[in-house]
C-alpha cells in the first residue's frame, strides 16, 4: 500500500507554522446546510440527549470502575498525578455496556456519519472525570495533531462527542474552545519520545504535541474563546482539529463527561506520521 502524503507535518525541528486546513469540515455537501454551526465554528451543542436514568446509570458505572480492584493497575485507568483520583478511564465503551448503550442512545454516531459523509467507527472512548477540589486541567491542543503524529490518522475526518454526566458550569472545569480554529492546523515543535503517551496522559501541560504560547495567543486574538456549559445529559460534538482546553476544577462540584471519538472508515490509521510505534489499541483502535 502506498503511504499517504503527509499534508499536516508536525513535531518538527524548524519553527512551527499555522497551515490552512487542506480538507473539508462537513464532508457530505448535502449536509452543510444542516450543520452550518459546525461548519463555521467547529462544534455544535445539544441539550437532553440522555435522560436522568441514563445519566445516573453511567455515573454509577464511573464509580464502579474507579474502585474495581481488577482495574487498579490497569493502564486504561489514568489517575491524577500524585493522587488516586481518577482522571480518565479509557476504553469505556468496551468496559461498560451501560456506557456503550448511552452512547448509542445519544445519537452521536448519527451526527458523526452526517458530518463525515461515511460510515464511522470508534477510534477512542474514555470517561473524563474532574473531582471537586482536585480535578486537573487539560492544556490547549488539537486532538488531530496527536492522532496524526502518534496514531497515523491521515486527515481530520473525525469528530469527538463529549456527553455530560454532570452539569458543566463555568466554574468546574468545562470545555473551552476557540470557534473557527478548526480551519487552521497548528504545527508543533519537537520529536515524539517512544511511549510518550505514558507521560502525556497525566501531565497538565505536555512538553510535546501542544502549540506554542505565541500561536495560542494569536489564535485567541483571531477567534476568541467560548466556554461550553450545559446540563447533565447534554452533548457537544466538535471537529478533531478544533483548538480546545479545560481548566482545573477547584470548585466543590465534580465534572464527568463521556468522550467518544468517531473516525471515518475512509480515514483509517496508517503508520504514525511522527515516526514512533503505534499507541496501544485502547488509545487508537486499528
Amino acid at each position: 500500500m502506498v503511504a499517504t502524503i503527509d499534508r499536516y507535518t508536525t513535531r518538527i525541528s524548524a519553527t512551527p507554522a499555522a497551515l490552512d486546513r487542506a480538507d473539508p469540515v462537513v464532508w457530505d455537501p448535502h449536509m452543510r446546510t444542516r450543520h452550518v454551526d459546525f461548519e463555521v465554528d467547529g462544534f455544535t451543542h445539544s441539550e437532553g440527549v440522555l435522560d436522568e436514568r441514563h445519566v445516573r446509570d453511567c455515573l454509577n458505572e464511573v464509580h464502579r470502575l474507579g474502585v474495581d480492584p481488577a482495574l487498579r493497575a490497569d493502564v486504561r485507568v489514568v489517575r491524577e498525578k500524585g493522587s488516586s483520583a481518577v482522571r480518565s478511564i479509557f476504553d469505556i465503551a468496551k468496559l461498560s455496556s451501560v456506557v456503550s448503550d448511552a452512547i448509542e442512545v445519544s445519537g452521536a454516531a448519527s451526527v458523526a456519519r452526517e458530518i463525515l459523509g461515511s460510515e464511522v467507527y470508534i477510534h477512542q472512548s474514555r470517561l473524563n472525570y474532574k473531582p471537586g477540589f482536585r480535578g486537573g486541567a487539560f492544556y490547549w491542543h488539537s486532538d488531530f495533531e496527536t492522532w496524526h503524529a502518534e496514531d497515523g490518522m491521515p486527515a481530520p475526518r473525525a469528530v469527538s462527542a463529549s456527553i455530560a454526566l454532570t452539569d458543566n458550569h463555568h466554574f468546574n472545569g468545562p470545555l473551552m474552545v476557540m470557534p473557527g480554529s478548526h480551519r487552521t492546523f497548528l504545527q508543533c515543535g519537537g520529536s515524539t519520545p517512544e511511549r510518550y503517551f505514558e507521560e502525556s496522559l497525566v501531565e497538565e501541560i505536555p512538553r510535546v504535541g501542544v502549540p506554542s504560547e505565541d500561536m495560542i495567543t494569536r489564535m485567541y486574538d483571531r477567534h476568541g474563546i467560548d466556554v461550553v456549559t450545559g446540563a447533565a445529559g447534554s452533548m457537544t460534538v466538535f471537529d478533531s482539529n478544533l483548538l480546545h482546553a479545560s481548566a482545573g476544577n477547584i470548585s466543590p462540584v465534580p465534572r464527568a463527561n463521556i468522550f467518544v471519538v468517531f473516525n471515518s472508515v475512509d480515514n483509517r490509521l496508517e503508520s504514525p506520521f511522527g515516526g514512533t510505534a503505534p499507541r496501544p489499541e485502547f488509545l487508537a483502535a486499528r
